[in-house]
């Protein structure tokens, strides 16, 4: 299976974040923003927003000086204790925020080893997860996360999956044939939530994001009931642009 050459904004984004860490994690006593974009190579209005989102995850906090330091966050994944499990906690904090912020229910999807798989989500009673009637990893056709994660394929990987799960009509507007279903995957522009209009299930719209870095491919998406698809596009679009810290939880 190989993937489509197409970088997605959030891997970027998180690509600079990484480099303002280690750039940061190499002053101890803290560094200046001026400093920071020098040996980044950032411009002052990347790495405004790039500190910006680093401090609102607690991975730098800026002292009394302004200079920049290490945060609690990263202090945290770096200590000697159960880091997997900091890692953890720290990813699902992360989607509990983007949760409320979108007022839907999300999730984190992975293509491993050829089939779809839900890895992690965040929902609650204002934002319940979807009821999965039809098997996920069985419906990839049909949902805005299967899509997404489809998108990301070349077009030998979509013609293997599709030869071990055949497109079932789920609902009325689900798309089961497959050249119709290539031509609307091959249209997807890469920085575009992929949306789900009552193709899985009826009552329910979806949206899903690319988060791809290296080999894996995955993506990040919500759900809500019909009764809030007056919202979807406004809320693909902060989840569209929420997609990085999500995807530097899971890099770090």
């Amino acid at each position: 299976m190989a993937l489509k050459p197409e970088p997605t904004a959030p891997f970027h984004s998180v690509q600079y974040a990484l480099r303002v860490l280690e750039t940061i994690s190499r002053h101890a006593d803290g560094v200046t923003d001026a400093t920071i974009a020098r040996e980044t190579g950032l411009s002052p209005g990347q790495l405004a927003q790039m500190l910006s989102m680093l401090r609102r995850e607690g991975y730098v906090e800026q002292v009394t000086d302004g200079a920049y330091v290490v945060g609690e966050s990263l202090l945290l994944l770096g200590t000697g204790g159960d880091r997997d499990q900091a890692l953890r906690d720290k990813l699902q904090l992360t989607l509990d925020h983007l949760r409320d912020s979108v007022g839907a229910a999300v999730y984190i999807s992975r293509y491993i080893d050829g089939e779809v798989k839900i890895l992690h989500y965040a929902d609650g009673p204002l934002a319940p997860k979807v009821n999965e009637w039809a098997e996920f990893h069985r419906t990839a056709h049909a949902s805005a996360v299967g899509k997404c994660l489809l998108a990301q394929l070349d077009h030998d990987g979509r013609k293997d999956h599709l030869s071990r799960h055949k497109t079932a009509r789920l609902t009325s507007r689900t798309i089961t044939n497959e050249k119709v279903l290539f031509h609307k995957l091959d249209s997807q522009p890469p920085t575009v939530p992929v949306l789900d209009l009552q193709e899985y299930a009826v009552g329910t719209v979806c949206a899903a994001v690319p988060i791809t870095a290296g080999s894996t491919v995955g993506c990040l998406a919500l759900s809500m009931p019909l009764e809030h698809a007056h919202r979807l596009r406004q809320a693909a679009d902060t989840l569209n642009r929420r997609a990085a810290p999500v995807l530097l939880s899971l890099a770090i």
